[in-house]
């Protein structure tokens, strides 16, 4: 909803929300996959965890750090990892 239409993923109607202020969904596939990579250290899926896995994809990229959910959550949820 929140990334400008002409990108193909949202549909850019929160045009007043910054998508450097977004949270990656952190579900069963994306914490699976940010602990083998290293992205995510914490055991529990908790908010401390969401913290550290934001911290973390920031780091790549602090304008659009949920953009990486895409792979995340594909790689853990149909490829054998």
């Amino acid at each position: 909803m929140v990334r400008p239409n002409h990108k193909g993923v949202d549909f850019g109607i929160w045009n007043k929300i910054d998508t450097g202020q977004l949270s990656c969904p952190l579900d069963v596939h994306t914490a699976r996959i940010a602990k083998q990579l290293g992205l995510l250290k914490r055991k529990q899926n908790d908010a401390k965890a969401l913290e550290e896995l934001d911290t973390n994809l920031r780091a790549f990229d602090p304008f659009d750090p949920v953009k990486y959910d895409f792979a995340l959550f594909g790689i853990g949820a149909f490829e054998q990892f």
